[in-house]
């Protein structure tokens, strides 16, 4: 799995237009928070239990139409989630996975506190709240 910068994610995804982009994080998370123009929501773990999403890999396998070498780049809060999610996808098949390093939050600051030091958000690049 290639893990990428934001800006290099935004710039891939309008260079490669089949991409499937990915956001796993929870509906919570997707709808309030806010997330990604053009992402399609897809949790790697969801309230209320947590528990990963026993249909995730089918799921992204359907959006790609069971084309396991269009790329696909993942994105979730901070970098982490994406990692074991790019693994589940490796497993079943997929070849070209990327995960945006920092997520769309970004890493905590010395206050505990995202948005502050990178990620999606900071960059300045396209999302939306619902």
């Amino acid at each position: 799995m290639k893990s990428i910068e934001p800006k290099q994610a935004h710039t891939f995804l309008k260079q490669h237009p089949d991409t499937i982009f990915v956001d796993c994080r929870s509906e919570i998370e997707f709808l309030y928070v806010g997330h990604p123009v053009g992402a399609d929501h897809i949790p790697w773990q969801d309230a209320p239990d947590w528990e990963i999403n026993p249909n995730f890999v089918r799921e992204v396998k359907a959006r790609a139409a069971g084309a396991t070498e269009r790329p696909i780049v993942l994105i979730c809060r901070s970098g982490r989630r994406t990692l074991a999610a790019g693994e589940a996808l490796e497993k079943a098949g997929f070849t070209d996975v990327q995960h945006i390093l920092h997520g769309f939050e970004g890493d905590l600051d010395e206050h505990f506190h995202r948005g502050n030091k990178n990620g999606w958000r900071f960059d300045g690049l396209p999302w939306q709240q619902m």
